[in-house]
């Protein structure tokens, strides 16, 4: 069980246990292979995913993603792996599409690359982005006055 949720650190240590159990008892590193090599096409490590993991049947490319690709590949970001953005809420790209389903398209609607952490990452369908975070937490100017009211926060 675990509890980080509600405890931190402290509430991971036994699942920690447990994953470091099971890696000791693997025999060998023979077995594992990665999904695809990096010297692959973008399209194909997209392809994939989509199909191996997610059960897509196809994937469709906007325009602009197709021009994207190329640009990514000119600039010598094709051989970044991939890191799909998608809902959680389904293994597609349809947050009500639920269990495995398996036969769709996955649309890809937008595609960036994250030069400093070096990956490329797709947009499934409708999904949007979170700007990245300032160097100084705005946590540090919240704060309650005397009467309990929130400050900061406007």
């Amino acid at each position: 069980m675990a509890t980080h949720w509600a405890e931190g650190g402290k509430g991971a240590v036994d699942l920690a246990k447990a994953v470091v159990s099971a890696c000791q008892k693997q025999k060998s590193n023979d077995s594992f292979k990665f999904l695809y090599d990096l010297s692959l096409s973008t399209k194909e490590k997209i392809e994939a995913i989509a199909k191996n993991i997610y059960g897509a049947a196809d994937v469709s490319y906007t325009d602009e993603v197709n021009q994207k690709i190329n640009i990514f590949e000119k600039l010598g970001y094709g051989n970044l792996p991939i890191c799909m953005a998608k809902t959680h809420l389904s293994f597609s790209h349809n947050q009500d599409l639920k269990g495995a389903p398996t036969g769709f398209t996955l649309p890809i609607q937008d595609i960036r690359v994250a030069v400093g952490a070096g990956y490329i990452y797709p947009l499934c369908g409708e999904i949007k982005t979170i700007p990245g975070l300032p160097t100084r937490p705005n946590f540090y100017d919240i704060d309650l006055d005397e009467e309990g009211n929130v400050l900061g926060l406007s």
